[in-house]
């Protein structure tokens, strides 16, 4: 909104033209959501302590954690709304993908919504049905896949890019391109959404990737800089940073409020929501194999329960001593800060290998 105003504007005052640079609108989109995420949060959380929004801890968990039932969740939403607020303020809205990305934030963030509502207010430990949780987020990521694959003008926005090699490209066609943009959003959303289980594990980690992201999406909607890196140019592409930097914004305020002791938990309205977000940039801008590395510990936790569920079914006894994996270490004596804080350091670690493949290759 603010871009068609300083446009408007910058054709009888020139200084309004430098709201134009995706770099500066960024950077006001990350301070912005920050701000009011700062502002916004403590109502909320005092609201949702009021309503008694609690979030339910598991008995068979570490013994810790069982001093956090009650603390308010659904705190996502605040993420989400500063996001929303901060995208359609700074972003342009004339942009298919800033819609894309929006509309699957918000999209998975109802169905983590309804999740989280029936589990703390109706009092329902299952929470929505996984059949139909499972359903609306493939619906969503369909048509989300289906729109990038009829929207997709150039080859390069279909083709899959393999980094650190720099010719290595496989043609996906719409068949093949629909398909992994379903499994990496969807993926990417519920692994999220597994790593959500320790204060601060999960926000800081999405921050990080997708600060990455930003970096990518640059790079991607820049002619110049993406022939330079070997990269392939996907126009429009550059105002996904603006979506970026709100959830870098919006993630860093949170974690305020997140970090341990935590005095609210974003529940499934946000980390379903997020994962489904960093998912969809990472398919716009081609780099879900980079995605994939960067979310190394989204990664990691989710195939943790993927094994776990396995090997008990298959054999009858557990990989681990709990899964996700983090309750893993819990178990085995690490204290929660310290499982949390390692995990970021693993994170960050990983981003820069992912942000390696810009030159690397």
């Amino acid at each position: 909104m603010l871009l068609m105003l300083a446009q408007w504007l910058g054709h009888d005052i020139r200084a309004f033209n430098v709201f134009g640079y995706i770099t500066l609108r960024a950077v006001l989109a990350a301070l912005t959501a920050l701000v009011i995420s700062f502002i916004v949060g403590p109502r909320m959380i005092r609201k949702l302590a009021e309503l008694k929004v609690g979030q339910p801890v598991r008995d068979d968990g570490p013994q810790t954690h069982l001093v956090k039932a009650g603390t308010p969740t659904m705190g996502g939403a605040l993420i989400l709304s500063a996001i929303a607020f901060t995208t359609l303020l700074w972003a342009d809205l004339a942009n298919r993908y800033v819609w894309i990305a929006l509309i699957s934030l918000l999209g998975f963030g109802a169905i983590g919504w309804a999740d989280d509502w029936l589990k703390v207010v109706r009092k329902n430990p299952k929470g929505l049905a996984s059949r139909w949780k499972y359903f609306w987020q493939s619906a969503i990521a369909l048509v989300v896949a289906a729109w990038l694959a009829w929207s997709a003008h150039l080859p390069a926005q279909t083709e899959l890019i393999v980094p650190f090699f720099k010719h290595v490209v496989m043609p996906l066609g719409v068949v093949g391109f629909v398909v992994l943009t379903y499994f990496v959003i969807v993926g990417s959303s519920n692994a999220v959404n597994l790593t959500d289980g320790a204060d601060g594990l999960a926000i800081l980690p999405t921050v990080m990737v997708a600060g990455a992201l930003a970096v990518f999406s640059y790079v991607a909607g820049h002619a110049v800089f993406s022939k330079y890196l070997g990269l392939p140019f996907i126009p429009g592409a550059g105002e996904l940073v603006v979506f970026c930097s709100a959830m870098v914004g919006a993630g860093l305020a949170f974690l305020w409020f997140n970090a341990y002791p935590a005095e609210v938990f974003m529940g499934d309205v946000g980390a379903l929501a997020l994962g489904a977000a960093l998912g969809v940039v990472a398919v716009i801008v081609r780099q879900e194999i980079v995605l994939f590395i960067m979310g190394g510990v989204f990664v990691a936790e989710t195939v943790s329960v993927m094994l776990q569920v396995g090997s008990y079914k298959l054999r009858g006894k557990r990989v681990f001593l709990m899964a996700p994996i983090h309750h893993h270490y819990e178990k085995k004596g690490w204290k929660e800060t310290q499982v949390v804080v390692r995990f970021w350091i693993i994170s960050m670690i990983l981003v820069l290998i992912g942000l390696a493949s810009l030159k690397l290759r």
